[in-house]
């Protein structure tokens, strides 16, 4: 079963925890794993990823127990066999305006005749042509997530989600905060209000949605909400938060005790 819809459907009310990996780093991602995150996305939207390092990220992300899933740069049919032959089994597609976008996007996925991948005898998601099921079983070992990312989609959020395929609703409060005149906000009260409006139509209509948050404080305001799963940060932010947090700490201990290279040492009661 695809290792996506087994944390979805073993949540049991407690949100599932992600993070976003835009460092393009195989080492970074593998580390970040480590630290104990449900799922990490692989994001080909926004950073600066190719084809063969997304095969290098599913490589290190292998060999933890990350779950990976890989946000497309679009809602192409091209990129998308690319990216399942490249091993991905669990995507997420962005600007899924209207249900034809999302049925778009399921058969882009799929093998005939539930779609319209094309076949491919030799690709590293089928062993290299040596797990001799692959093509049967493929399409059952999938998953999808689309991202309605403006108010007009989210008003189009039953029809997107009523497709069969789409597994589940990703929100971007950055694109959503912009289409509502609040760039720049994600956090603003109308755009955490509409959030939560979408939480509860989707529960009515038992589709999982999650959210993406930069920090903590933030992701907690989601869960309380009763978003069914929920990412923070980024590998690069986690990175630079904690050296930021470690150089802030350093300066801190300055007041008291200050070394250079310059001077040597001083302590405050030094002058």
């Amino acid at each position: 079963m695809n290792a996506f819809k087994q944390l979805l459907g073993a949540s049991g009310g407690n949100p599932s925890i992600g993070t976003w990996i835009s460092s393009a780093s195989p080492l970074v991602a593998e580390a970040v794993a480590h630290a104990g995150f449900d799922w990490g996305l692989i994001d080909m939207e926004h950073s600066p990823l190719d084809l063969m390092a997304l095969v290098h990220l599913l490589q290190a992300l292998a060999a933890t127990r990350m779950a990976p899933l890989v946000r497309v740069p679009s809602n192409d049919a091209v990129t998308i066999k690319r990216v399942l032959d490249a091993g991905a089994t669990t995507l997420m597609v962005p600007c899924v305006a209207d249900a034809d976008a999302a049925r778009a996007a399921v058969a882009s996925m799929r093998y005939p005749p539930e779609g319209v991948r094309a076949m491919s005898a030799s690709g590293r998601a089928s062993r290299f042509g040596t797990d001799p099921g692959y093509a049967r079983s493929a399409n059952r070992g999938l998953a999808l997530i689309v991202q309605p990312e403006t108010v007009q989609a989210i008003g189009r959020l039953e029809s997107i989600a009523a497709v069969r395929g789409v597994d589940a609703i990703f929100l971007g409060p950055a694109d959503l905060s912009a289409s509502i005149g609040h760039v720049g906000q994600p956090t603003h009260p109308e755009v955490m209000d509409l959030m939560a409006q979408v939480v509860q139509r989707c529960k009515s209509i038992g589709k999982p949605v999650g959210a993406f948050g930069a920090t903590a404080e933030v992701v907690a305001e989601y869960r309380a909400i009763g978003f069914d799963f929920v990412a923070i940060g980024s590998d690069l932010a986690h990175l630079i938060r904690g050296a930021k947090e470690a150089i802030v700490a350093l300066k801190a201990q300055d007041r008291m005790h200050v070394h250079s290279l310059a001077s040597g040492t001083r302590t405050g009661g030094d002058r």
